[in-house]
């Protein structure tokens, strides 16, 4: 039976559609993130429990978990993708800010909620990655490196918990349109953000997304998803993307519109 649990990043994107979905299928869902008004807009709307929480806080995290009884799910959301730049000219900063967040965001969660993932019949840890855990691309250094100690912290707990009741799984968007991954990642640059998607027929949605949480997490206690890459028909790899309607020939662009900002060729998670 559905129980508890918990969502990071659940103030918008894939986080949010999440915790609605996981609502929809039963769990008292608690939200976590820092922005604190568009966690007590959805939690009306689905009965959760707001926890206003920078997830990069270790201290913080520990506090909030205390007062969590239990917990069957927890879905590692938090993360983010900030700038795009080359190696030789990368901001140090904006790979600090990625590594907090994907990857310490995660352990933090993690570590605070194992116990109680590990109780009686036992939990589902679900991490959002992406496919720039597992390729490389231009302009995407810092992020890939942060999504692949992600997966690489994923793949070392199911290592680790091999024999205890706690599934660990691995999602992998490739190709996600939100309103704010994009957005974030061009510091506000919306025409940049836009190229991304541009002649994309229907990028996945994060309701796509949460509906792959849904699946796994559904499946009977001894089955484990250990790794799901989803993506858009429209994109067969993370340089291969149809900027075109689907069964149509591709249509004639610019570079930048074949592949979004330059460095960039669709991966927008």
């Amino acid at each position: 039976m559905p129980g508890l649990a918990v969502v990071t990043g659940a103030s918008s994107g894939i986080g949010a559609a999440t915790a609605v979905r996981l609502a929809d299928d039963g769990y008292h869902v608690v939200l976590v993130a820092r922005r604190k008004a568009r966690l007590e807009s959805l939690a009306d709307k689905i009965q959760g429990r707001v926890a206003q929480v920078d997830v990069t806080d270790r201290a913080a995290v520990r506090t909030m978990t205390d007062s969590i009884p239990s917990c069957d799910v927890l879905v590692n959301n938090a993360g983010g993708a900030f700038g795009a730049d080359e190696v030789a000219t990368g901001d140090p900063a904006d790979w600090e800010r990625m590594f907090q967040i994907n990857v310490l965001g995660t352990l933090h969660l993690t570590q605070a909620l194992l116990p109680k993932l590990s109780a009686g019949s036992g939990g589902t840890i679900v991490n959002i990655t992406s496919t720039a855990a597992s390729v490389n691309y231009e302009t995407g250094g810092g992020y890939s490196a942060a999504k692949h100690a992600q997966h690489a912290l994923t793949e070392t707990l199911r290592l680790e918990l091999c024999g205890q009741p706690v599934r660990v799984v691995e999602i992998a968007p490739g190709m996600v349109r939100t309103d704010e991954f994009a957005l974030n990642r061009f510091r506000g640059d919306a025409a940049r953000a836009a190229a991304v998607y541009a002649g994309v027929e229907q990028p996945l949605s994060a309701e796509d997304v949460a509906a792959c949480v849904s699946f796994v997490v559904g499946l009977p206690g001894h089955v484990n998803v250990d790794r799901l890459v989803v993506r858009p028909l429209a994109q067969a790899a993370q340089h291969k993307v149809h900027r075109s309607a689907i069964g149509a020939a591709p249509v004639q662009q610019t570079a930048t519109a074949r592949s979004g900002p330059p460095g960039v060729p669709g991966c927008a998670i």
